[in-house]
């Protein structure tokens, strides 16, 4: 079993399609680290997920969290679930 951490996103009110390029670039980082397994939006345009995987611990997947430009310039709320895979 491997543990990952599923990252749900929601767009605020603020959300500015800006910060949605940069968050992109964000996330390309995130994969070229091997820290990123997966990423989409939601179809009806209210936010999406990632996942995230090699990272030591609920904390430091925070901390990536914490991170995200959509975070940062609060065009978005976000919420960590440990998840382990199969």
């Amino acid at each position: 079993m491997k543990t990952c951490y599923l990252v749900l996103v929601t767009r605020t009110p603020e959300f500015r399609d800006e910060v949605g390029a940069e968050h992109v670039r964000f996330l390309d980082a995130l994969r070229a680290r091997d820290q990123l397994l997966i990423t989409g939006g939601f179809t009806d345009k209210t936010g999406g997920a990632y996942v995230l995987h090699n990272v030591a611990d609920r904390a430091a997947a925070q901390a990536i969290v914490d991170a995200d430009p959509l975070m940062t310039r609060g065009s978005a709320t976000a919420t960590v679930h440990e998840w382990s895979t199969r």
